[in-house]
């Protein structure tokens, strides 16, 4: 069964700095490609960043380059989305995607809010 488990998400202030890790299990990470994707309050579901299985070709959002740094370890499973400068619009639940062939699945999110 493919799980992909979420986790860093916590209320922090703005100008800050945070680091989300996602989990993930039952498929071969290297044959993924993996992303974050964000849902704002209110709002439709927003692409982040992607990061592709074997090259590890990195892609970002205008709004987070230069703040955001996604990685993989593929010895762990483990993707990261490294947060820094943060703005009170980078509050969203953040949830982490892979892609193998045709197939996507979806973790169960991880609330960032960024507010003083």
């Amino acid at each position: 069964e493919v799980q992909l488990v979420e986790s860093g998400g916590v209320l922090v202030q703005p100008g800050g700095s945070l680091r989300l890790s996602c989990q993930g299990s039952g498929f071969t990470f290297t044959d993924s490609t993996m992303s974050w994707v964000r849902q704002a309050p209110g709002k439709g579901l927003e692409w982040v960043s992607s990061i592709f299985n074997h090259i590890n070709n990195t892609y970002y959002t205008e709004s987070v380059k230069g703040r955001f740094t996604i990685s993989r370890d593929n010895a762990k499973n483990t993707m990261s989305l490294e947060m820094s400068s943060l703005k009170p619009e980078d509050t969203a639940v953040y949830y982490c995607n892979m892609v193998i062939g045709f197939q996507a699945y979806w973790g169960q999110g991880t609330q960032v809010t960024v507010s003083s």
